[in-house]
C-alpha cells in the first residue's frame, strides 16, 4: 500500500465510492467526506498528501473549503473535480488556492496521472536545495514561504506559483501564453487580464518597498524576473 493518503470530498456517493475503490487499487489510502464541513474537520485532524475536491458541496462549497485549507496549509496539493467548466469557474478555483482543475466526466487514468505528478513533485529533490533566490529575495519551495530582506511576505497559492515560474526562468522573458498555460493550466484567451492582475499583486508585495525591483515587463513580449531591466 502506498503511504500517500488522499481525501476525496464529494457528495455524489456513488462517484466517491468508485474513486475510493480506484485509488485504493492504485495503491493509495483514501478517505471520503460527503460535505464541505466534514471535509474541513477531516483535514484539520489528518495530514493528507493530496485533496480531491468537488465544488458543489453541502454546508460549505468547494471554493470556500479550499480557501479555509489554504489559511493554514499551503503545501498539500488540491485538485478540483467538478462539472463547472467555464473559464470563470476555473479562475475562481485557482484564486481560491487550487493546484489543478479536472472536469467531469473524466478519465480516471488522466486523474491518476495528475495525482502522481503532484505527489512526485512533493516528494522529489529531498536532498537538493529547494530555495530559489534573487537579490535579497528567497522563495522556499518546501515551506511555501517568501522572504525579502528578512521580512516574511504572504503570497497566495497562485502568486507563489507565478513567482516560482518567474524565478525558475530568471532573466528570461516569459510570454503571457506560457505563463497562463503553466501557472493556471488554461488556454490563453486574448483579452484576459488575469496575468496582469497577478503581476500587479506581486509587485505590490515583492517590489513596492524594496530595491532593486525584480519583476519587469517587456512590452509586447511578456514578463521577467531580474535584478535589472533587460
Amino acid at each position: 500500500m502506498n503511504s500517500a493518503r488522499i481525501l476525496v470530498v464529494e457528495d455524489e456517493q456513488r462517484l466517491a465510492e468508485i474513486l475510493q475503490k480506484q485509488l485504493h487499487e492504485s495503491g493509495f489510502q483514501t478517505d471520503i467526506a460527503s460535505d464541505g464541513y466534514v471535509g474541513k474537520k477531516m483535514i484539520e485532524q489528518t495530514d493528507y498528501d493530496l485533496v480531491i475536491l468537488d465544488i458543489n458541496l453541502p454546508l460549505m462549497n468547494g471554493y470556500d473549503l479550499c480557501k479555509e485549507i489554504r489559511k493554514t496549509n499551503c503545501k498539500t496539493p488540491i485538485i478540483m473535480l467538478t462539472a463547472l467548466g467555464t473559464q470563470e469557474n476555473k479562475l475562481i478555483g485557482f484564486d481560491a488556492g487550487a493546484d489543478d482543475y479536472v472536469l467531469k466526466p473524466f478519465d480516471f487514468r488522466e486523474l491518476l496521472a495528475r495525482i502522481n505528478v503532484f505527489l512526485k513533485r512533493s516528494n522529489s529533490a529531498l536532498n537538493s536545495d529547494r530555495k530559489l533566490r534573487i537579490a535579497d529575495f528567497e522563495l522556499d519551495l518546501d515551506s511555501k514561504t517568501a522572504v525579502r530582506s528578512g521580512n516574511r511576505i504572504e503570497l497566495t497559492s497562485k502568486e507563489f506559483a507565478l513567482m516560482e515560474i518567474l524565478l525558475k526562468n530568471k532573466n528570461k522573458v516569459l510570454t503571457r501564453e506560457y505563463i497562463i498555460e503553466n501557472v493556471w493550466n488554461l488556454d490563453f484567451e486574448t483579452g484576459t487580464n488575469i496575468i496582469d492582475v497577478y503581476v500587479n499583486y506581486l509587485r505590490k508585495k515583492v517590489d513596492k518597498d524594496y530595491e532593486p525591483k525584480l519583476i519587469h515587463t517587456k512590452f509586447g513580449f511578456g514578463f521577467y524576473c531580474s535584478e535589472k531591466e533587460l
